[in-house]
């Protein structure tokens, strides 16, 4: 299959774009069913947290037109299956939960199984088509607030594990609002960190940055306090996956060490995100669950061995930002200022 997205739904069926095999091998594979759909969420065949959530979406298409029976009870342990498979990031169970609203609503209407199906293909297809509309917004605000605090000569940026067309579908989050600025002009170099331990950044940002000619440099996420130090970087850029109502943000791990060197150099450091990442049901992020990952993700390369046998590791895939250390929340609509309690929870409601 030939195709730039990273998601594709085409004659009935699902194919993921193999993200563990990029930067060198792109490959689609095919997803059959819930188990699969959930296994490829899980194993980060697919990643991101928008882009796990449209994969849901299809793969909750998936399971209802292999049932030959429904009812209430088997559709909400569908989607409580599939919600298990990463639990940090919310835009995962936001948009299961949405497709369970959607089958009970079907179900109370007495709706068929053809339609109930239909009804949630056409679910994940809006929601990509808005993905775009809300990122190219994101980014728009992006580029006006880096105007703001940097002004008008080039800029050089920096961002943190993969938030381009990889994760998101289409532009990006927090790489949408450089690939938006390198678009038009204001770009002189951009530095990706490596992003222990899957190597998100060497392997997916900076082949997303190479695509599209931006000007980029791997950087380990130790070099950041150097680079920050002598004036290299103008701004960062960060992903979320989830968001408490205070502003706290959950990320690939690193993102919270960055944040504070960022903050005793002053450099700006902002949250780009879809309210979709945003769960206000929780105070803070010390109610985030952070996944924990395998021991071998760590001591193993490409199913090498690099540490000691018998070697263990520590492997949470994500860390809590706190909000004082975040000049600025970007999403569809508008520029939060987290030291500002109670704007956060305003604009999800608004």
């Amino acid at each position: 299959m030939n195709d730039s997205r990273p998601i594709v739904w085409k004659d009935h069926k699902l194919y993921l774009l193999d993200q563990r095999l990029l930067p060198h091998e792109e490959k689609f594979v095919e997803v059959s069913d819930l188990g699969a759909c959930a296994a490829a969420i899980k194993d980060m065949v697919v990643r991101g947290a928008p882009c796990i959530g449209f994969t849901a979406i299809y793969g909750m298409a998936l399971w209802i037109k292999g049932q030959e029976v429904l009812s209430l009870e088997k559709c909400r342990s569908a989607c409580d299956e599939m919600i298990a498979a990463r639990p940090t990031a919310v835009n995962l169970s936001f948009e299961v939960n949405r497709c369970f609203a959607l089958m009970k609503a079907s179900l109370d209407k007495k709706e068929s199984r053809e339609t109930i199906y239909l009804e949630l293909v056409s679910f994940g297809d809006l929601q990509v088509q808005e993905s775009h509309q809300k990122n190219t917004r994101m980014a728009e605000i992006g580029f006006e607030e880096l105007k703001k605090k940097v002004g008008d000569r080039k800029w050089n940026l920096m961002t943190h594990c993969n938030t381009g067309f990889l994760a998101c579908g289409s532009l990006g989050t927090a790489l949408g609002v450089i690939s938006y600025s390198h678009s038009k002009g204001m770009v002189e170099h951009v530095y990706a960190d490596e992003t222990r331990p899957y190597m998100q950044g060497t392997r997916l940002t900076a082949y997303e940055l190479q695509k599209e000619q931006i000007p980029y440099s791997i950087v380990v996420e130790g070099a950041a306090s150097y680079l920050l130090s002598h004036g290299k970087v103008d701004a960062i850029f960060v992903g979320a996956d989830r968001i408490a109502a205070n502003g706290d943000t959950a990320n690939k791990v690193g993102t919270a060490t960055l944040a504070i060197v960022a903050k005793h150099y002053k450099i700006p450091f902002y949250v780009v995100a879809p309210v979709s990442s945003f769960d206000v049901s929780i105070s803070d992020g010390r109610h985030i669950e952070i996944e924990m990952r395998a021991h071998s993700e760590i001591t193993e390369f490409r199913g090498q061995r690099v540490a000691p046998l018998g070697a263990i590791s520590v492997n949470p895939s994500f860390d809590v930002t706190d909000h004082s250390f975040i000049t600025g929340i970007i999403c569809e609509k508008g520029l939060i200022d987290p030291s500002r309690q109670g704007d956060l929870v305003k604009v999800v409601k608004s």
